[in-house]
């Protein structure tokens, strides 16, 4: 099946459409600026906010009064536009977030804590985010009907929605799909990232000498992707071509990448390898490039390996235009990448002035040029790797055989263990969990899986409520990092990954009570598209003694789930 994509939509700091993005990108202009909507007491620190409070935002989309978090106005506004520009109806959405609601949670755990209500609780839940998103997307065309999926990978997690949603094209459990991602800014997440000390109190520099770290930034970014034949069969107008997609696990660290890219590296060749291309073929490389002094180093080494002894291509982040959008950032960059085919240019890489060893040099200015392939990079937390292969023109998707992807089931060299003190940060119901799995995946008689998979509702609570506790009552003081770090809904996934030293396919759902057959869904594609074999699926919440209390009051009930299941392909 050759996937062809009809429709586009853009929010982020440089834009509110495509069409602002695109002038913004052609003038060099970034939206990195002043705090002016999130209300953190670190103003010090730049950001990359949507220019549009969310009074204004309602305005816009003609929304009534019901609460609903900053996280699905962005995307109900970005995929509200790649609907009109499809010029069809849908019927599924698969959005990527880690944020979710919580910048309501943030605001009624106060609430609560005096006494008041918290009515909005609920959608504090990543899948619940998605939910309100689908329940707005009115057009001429009519409401989308269909199911919704929340992949929550970290910063990957918009890119792995768009993998996901040409996997069910391809295996007939969707016939037009919108995908991508939303992410609000909110103090959660940035105090989070602050605790890791790698954000930068001046404009990002990426690939710089001087790099000090990243800008966090928000936005929404989607695709509208159906097969070519029902896109040509309609009359569309076809944008570009999804030629070739992967997921791959560093497995090396909760956080940070290894330093050869190993996760990066089989992301991008496995791409390439389903494209049918080769590496000279490459016109531009969209890199994750964040600006932190780990990441930017990491990813040029992977690149370097990947292309050998061929001339790099041009290659540049657009996080010094929008900051780092986390889990929306595979979908705006993806629409960026889409504008650049199509307007034949490759966006600078703004604020760069120094090369250093081991680093790749980007494009400084913008280039005026065809492009004609791709390769958009977007890695998360946990080594969770992605890269998408998009072309102006038709390409026939294959597939790699079982057994080329051997080499992701092995342990790249320097492989990071994870330490028993690190064990023991982890929440009794975590920790039961791992021991699970092991005892899940000794029993089936399998060392490392083809493939590991998660299903939560709530994610790691008992760390997120710590976190949040912390940061209300010390007024963003004093923060630790191991609670943010394990709050992320992929912590378990990569986790297991790190153990058993796996580089394969690696995803998280979170998506209400349908999470786990979210996560069975997707596995039963990777094995029909001939991916994977054996798959360890995990399904985790935490029952937290005051997340019950808040729960309670709206007639919610949690408990603590710890199951692991492995699945193997009936051949």
């Amino acid at each position: 099946m050759r996937i062809a994509i009809t429709g586009i939509g853009i929010v982020s700091a440089i834009g509110n459409n495509c069409a602002e993005t695109l002038q913004s990108l052609l003038e060099q202009r970034s939206g990195i600026g002043p705090m002016r909507y999130l209300h953190s007491v670190h103003t010090e620190y730049p950001v990359g906010e949507v220019q549009l409070s969310n009074d204004e935002l309602r305005q816009r989309l003609n929304l009534g009064d019901e609460p609903l978090p900053r996280t699905s106005l962005l995307g109900i506004m970005a995929a509200r536009e790649a609907i009109a520009m499809a010029q069809a109806p849908c019927d599924t959405l698969i959005s990527g977030t880690t944020v979710g609601g919580m910048d309501l949670t943030e605001q009624h755990w106060q609430d609560y804590k005096q006494g008041k209500s918290v009515a909005t609780i609920p959608l504090h839940e990543a899948g619940a985010s998605t939910r309100a998103i689908m329940r707005h997307l009115h057009s001429p065309l009519g409401e989308l009907e269909g199911s919704c999926y929340t992949p929550s990978t970290a910063c990957s997690s918009a890119l792995n929605a768009i993998m996901l949603g040409c996997d069910m094209l391809r295996t007939g459990q969707a016939k037009r799909a919108i995908v991508g991602g939303a992410e609000s800014l909110s103090r959660f997440h940035f105090n989070g990232f602050r605790t890791l000390m790698i954000m930068d109190q001046q404009p990002c520099r990426p690939f710089d000498a001087n790099r000090n770290g990243l800008n966090l930034g928000e936005g929404a970014g989607y695709l509208v992707i159906e097969s070519e034949n029902d896109a040509l069969a309609r009359g569309a107008k076809i944008l570009g071509y999804i030629g070739g997609y992967a997921n791959a696990c560093d497995a090396f660290h909760q956080t940070a990448s290894s330093p050869e890219g190993e996760g990066a590296y089989l992301a991008m060749k496995g791409a390439l390898d389903m494209a049918g291309l080769l590496p000279s073929d490459i016109d531009y490389i969209n890199a994750h490039g964040t600006a932190t002094p780990n990441n930017d180093v990491s990813e040029s080494a992977s690149v370097t390996r990947l292309l050998g002894v061929c001339k790099l291509p041009a290659v540049s982040s657009t996080k010094a235009f929008t900051g780092h959008t986390t889990s929306a950032s595979g979908g705006i960059e993806a629409a960026i990448c889409v504008l650049a085919m199509n307007n034949s240019f490759i966006p600078a890489n703004l604020h760069w002035t120094q090369s250093a060893e081991g680093l790749i040099t980007p494009v400084t200015q913008t280039l005026h040029q065809p492009v004609h392939h791709i390769l958009c990079n977007a890695f998360g937390f946990g080594g969770n790797d992605s890269s998408l292969l998009l072309s102006d023109h038709p390409i026939d998707l294959t597939e790699a055989t079982l057994s080329s992807l051997s080499p992701l089931r092995g342990k790249s060299e320097g492989g990071c263990e994870v330490s028993a003190a690190y064990l023991r940060r982890l929440s009794p119901q975590m920790r039961q969990l791992v021991g699970v799995a092991k005892q899940a995946l000794q029993d089936a008689g399998i060392e490392r899986p083809d493939a590991i998979v998660c299903a939560t509702r709530w994610g790691c609570m008992q760390q997120s409520i710590r976190f949040l506790q912390d940061m209300i009552a010390t007024n963003e003081q004093e923060l630790k990092p191991t609670p943010f770090i394990q709050s992320t809904h992929n912590t378990i996934a990569s986790l297991m990954a790190i153990l058993t030293h796996n580089h394969g396919y690696n995803a998280t759902y979170s998506q209400g009570k349908q999470s786990l057959a979210c996560a069975l869904m997707d596995i039963r594609c990777q094995m029909a598209l001939g991916r994977i074999r054996s798959a360890l699926v995990l399904e985790f919440d935490e029952q937290v003694e005051t997340w019950d209390e808040v729960l309670s009051l709206i007639g919610e009930q949690t408990c603590n789930i710890a199951r692991a299941h492995v699945y193997i392909k009936n051949e």
